[in-house]
């Protein structure tokens, strides 16, 4: 083997080992949903013999399904807006904030990470039920004369999903600002450009691929949640995924979940795709 060939096949043995892991625990795993997705539903066994396209027609001529689609997304959505507002101001104080606020929030941040997530849902349903510390309090106050409906809702879900997944959404902006160089923020400032001004024409465009990554990553983090929706929503709000553990696990009907998951995947995907195209077209202008 001369010099060239050498070089060539280098790169591609260092990549080896990941696309081999990437093809044995994610491209094969796809595939078999697809292919079960097609398979005729058994009585009794996961599947019967045979193919057939009645668990996308099932999934299509249903208006429960596909309402509960659009419910998750729209959970998906509020969630990742609230994420983002309630996250971009703490990610600029820890790009810009002193050692010592930086350190405090970093610890703050990354802490609810440090919970299981069924334990941070389990607190939230404390906090939110009719008897839980909110409307207690609230009712003690003499603010309320019965219980807030907090809970078995999309409103109590949004709340807990926001806890969940506000660190995802505040790393990937904090990283962003902190390769802004400040230099640019005192340059506008010595031009007669207001904090508002140079922080709308210069901050925020040169941060927007952290806006982005953080946006992207809390909205396919909510679409795919299950164990704050099954708690929280219980059996009055379902989303996508609990339904497709219900299918999966509790009614056995493997065909009609996995095309139940490849619908929320795929719609999922088409929302980031045309994402990504809007705030790709929005920092060429």
């Amino acid at each position: 083997m001369n010099a060239g060939a050498k070089k060539r096949l280098g790169p591609l043995l260092l990549i080896a080992p990941a696309a081999i892991l990437l093809g044995f625990f994610l491209v094969l795993p796809y595939l078999n949903i697809i292919v079960m997705s097609f398979r005729v539903p058994g009585q009794g066994t996961p599947y019967a013999p045979g193919f057939t396209t009645g668990n996308y027609s099932k999934f299509f001529s249903d208006i429960f399904y596909i309402s509960q689609m659009v419910n998750t997304l729209w959970i998906g959505f509020v969630t990742t807006f609230a994420c983002l507002v309630l996250g971009y101001p703490v990610a600029w104080q820890l790009a810009r904030g002193t050692s010592a606020i930086r350190s405090l929030g970093y610890g703050l941040v990354l802490s609810p990470l440090l919970v299981g997530i069924v334990i941070r849902s389990y607190g939230w349903t404390i906090l939110l039920g009719n008897n839980g510390l909110i409307n207690r309090a609230l009712a003690g106050w003499g603010l309320i004369d019965g219980p807030l409906p907090l809970m078995y809702n999309a409103l109590g879900i949004v709340i807990a999903l926001v806890h969940v997944f506000l660190p995802f959404m505040i790393l990937p902006i904090m990283s962003a600002i902190q390769g802004i160089d400040p230099s640019l923020e005192s340059a506008a400032r010595s031009l007669g450009a207001s904090k508002f001004k140079a922080f709308r024409r210069i901050t925020l465009p040169l941060s927007l691929p952290g806006i982005q990554a953080g946006c992207i990553l809390v909205f396919v983090l909510s679409l795919s949640a299950y164990v704050t929706p099954s708690l929280i929503g219980g059996l009055r709000v379902k989303t996508m995924a609990v339904t497709v553990v219900d299918a999966l696990i509790d009614t056995f009907q493997w065909p009609f979940g996995s095309a139940l998951a490849l619908m929320l995947s795929v719609t999922g995907a088409i929302v980031v795709v045309i994402f990504g195209r809007l705030t790709v077209m929005k920092w060429k202008a």
